[in-house]
């Protein structure tokens, strides 16, 4: 396994925030979030969907319900459509990656998480974060629980670092653990994002002792994140989780 130059030392040593440092005003994966994140000196952990005309925007849910005073698929409308709609009830509204970019300006690591359509190709969102990133100087990495997602990156931009989200919920039968490796093994991923609730993991262990950087999502308490620092994870860190490892630090 080769890993960009410096993504083992990067990765493991900062704690992400988990889209963004958001509270009950804050809203998650929002440009106030970001900079609360690097004001903390925490990473940034956000989600990365596509607009229906090719860009790269920051938001979490498929829909814009949850989130927002709209409804309906984010991905139906445009990014100009998009980051005029606010988020929740406050002044912020939904960023584009290239936003983000803009206001992190290297200043924290990125982990990006690209939610994608299993019944569609992965190309066009992929492509858009690339684009959004070309030229970007900071320590970026892309992760997706699709593995064609680091698949595409390991082929159309291979200096990128890039890795695959991992949950072993509901699939802890012999085949599907048998599933679960043979997909860590084709993604061409060069880090692991693990649920949680699953470690320890011997397979996240066994990834580890290969020498593959590890991190864990999400912790939210104090018990969480010293599952997460004996497993040798990077915590991806939201609520009380963020005041454990404040606590520590």
């Amino acid at each position: 396994m080769t890993l960009p130059a410096d993504l083992s030392d990067w990765l493991p040593a900062f704690a992400y925030a988990h889209r963004g440092l958001h509270t009950d005003r804050v809203p998650e994966n929002s440009l106030a979030s970001f900079q609360a994140a690097i004001d903390a000196g925490l990473g940034i952990e956000c989600v990365i969907r596509k607009s229906s005309d090719g860009r790269a925007i920051v938001f979490h849910d498929a829909e814009l319900d949850r989130l927002t005073g709209r409804s309906g698929p984010l991905v139906a409308r445009t990014v100009g459509e998009l980051t005029k709609i606010a988020l929740g009830q406050s002044d912020e509204t939904i960023p584009t990656l290239n936003d983000a970019l803009e206001v992190i300006g290297g200043k924290a690591p990125l982990l990006l998480e690209l939610k994608t359509d299993p019944t569609r190709p992965v190309s066009p969102l992929c492509r858009a974060v690339r684009r959004d990133l070309e030229g970007y100087v900071g320590q970026v990495a892309v992760m997706s629980f699709d593995p064609r997602v680091s698949q595409w990156f390991a082929h159309k931009a291979p200096a990128q670092a890039r890795g695959l989200v991992v949950s072993e919920q509901g699939s802890r039968t012999l085949l599907a653990r048998f599933k679960q490796r043979r997909m860590v093994s084709t993604s061409r991923a060069q880090f692991l994002a693990y649920d949680i609730r699953d470690l320890p993991s011997v397979l996240a262990a066994r990834c580890a002792k290969r020498g593959m950087p590890l991190s864990s999502w999400t912790v939210r308490s104090a018990a969480q994140l010293e599952t997460a620092l004996e497993a040798g994870c990077a915590p991806i860190i939201e609520g009380p989780g963020v005041a454990a490892w404040q606590a520590r630090s």
